[in-house]
């Protein structure tokens, strides 16, 4: 059944902006985060473009997402490492743990201690071992293949950056690790980072957290159908709570779109649309399943005509309070993903 609602997703662009990060990324290898699906773009479809591009290294949260992918063949590692309740998936060597406290080093050990990364906290306090487990043994005997940190403030000129990135340095050649893994998307934009693996996950879709970054191209744009042409004259109300109210008789259409499907009441108000070039606004509450736009610029629309919805990422988050990771991973399961090239 055709859905009323539908992403363009831009398979060239997604490609584009991993190539920039690879250059970017220096002498390092550029890998990619594709887990909650592919910041929920479709993991598979993701992972496929980006292995035929040339990308080596992927990165998921967990076994079941690891298993999705594993009919591709790629080299995948599992960031929240593994739970007993993994270690039948982990044996089968479709995936590496990404092992982040001493109980999981001790239950790979215990399975025969195969090739595996580690986490190490270097201050975000979130995941990983500390320096001073490795400083006393914890990993020894163990076959790792990529030592890696996380930075909590990349996104941001911190003094905590430099910390981190510092904190990390001083453990080069204290394991076994053959590589090291620092920096995000927003990592790769600072100077001297990069290490031997980068790891970028949100400008591979759009996503532009530092100025740097400029170059990063817009993948995801929602497109909705219009479910109800309408005439709201001066003085009347749209939708829920009448936020907005009618200056002047005004053209209306009512879109197949909702917090339901991710466009969140965030956007009451201060969202937009485009067709053919000219920007509609959102008129009051968005609701769970339907959108209100003021369509008098475009009075050709109608009924079963499809609309664009503005959803530039670092535009959009800015608009509507929202972070470009929300915007992106919050969208739902009823649009039809349709890949297309730029």
């Amino acid at each position: 059944m055709p859905a009323p609602l539908r992403l363009r997703l831009d398979g060239d662009a997604l490609v584009q902006n991993w190539r920039t990060l690879d250059r970017m990324s220096g002498t390092a290898a550029c890998g990619a985060a594709v887990k909650a699906n592919g910041y929920g773009l479709g993991a598979i479809e993701v992972a496929r473009r980006l292995a035929d591009a040339g990308c080596r290294d992927f990165f998921v949260s967990n076994w079941q997402e690891a298993a999705e992918l594993a009919p591709l063949g790629l080299t995948v590692s599992v960031l929240h490492g593994v739970r007993d309740e993994d270690m039948p998936a982990a044996a089968t060597g479709f995936a590496r743990p990404v092992l982040n406290t001493p109980t999981q080093v001790a239950r790979w050990k215990a399975a025969g201690g195969g090739a595996c990364d580690v986490m190490v906290d270097t201050g975000m306090n979130r995941l990983g071992v500390s320096a001073d487990d490795i400083a006393g043994g914890l990993l020894d005997h163990l076959d790792i293949e990529t030592l890696m940190s996380h930075l909590a403030c990349a996104d941001e000129d911190s003094p905590m950056n430099a910390v981190q990135r510092d904190r990390f340095a001083a453990l080069a050649g204290a394991t076994s690790a053959k590589r090291m893994s620092l920096a995000n998307s927003a990592g790769i934009a600072l100077d001297g980072y990069a290490f031997d693996l980068t790891r970028p996950g949100l400008a591979l879709y759009g996503g532009v957290p530092r100025n740097e970054l400029s170059a990063i191209r817009q993948v995801v744009r929602p497109e909705a159908q219009i479910l109800q042409r309408r005439r709201v004259h001066a003085g009347d109300s749209v939708g829920y709570n009448a936020l907005w109210t009618a200056e002047e008789d005004t053209e209306v259409a009512i879109v197949n779109l909702g917090y339901a499907d991710g466009y969140r009441r965030h956007f009451t108000n201060v969202g937009a649309a485009f067709a053919s070039g000219r920007v509609l606004p959102v008129l009051g509450r968005v609701s769970m399943d339907l959108v209100a736009i003021d369509i008098d610029a475009a009075r050709d629309l109608a009924e079963g005509d499809w609309i664009e919805l503005d959803y530039a990422l670092p535009t959009s988050a800015t608009a509507s309070g929202l972070s470009q990771y929300e915007l992106l991973t919050g969208l739902g399961q009823r649009f039809e993903r349709a890949w297309t090239t730029s």
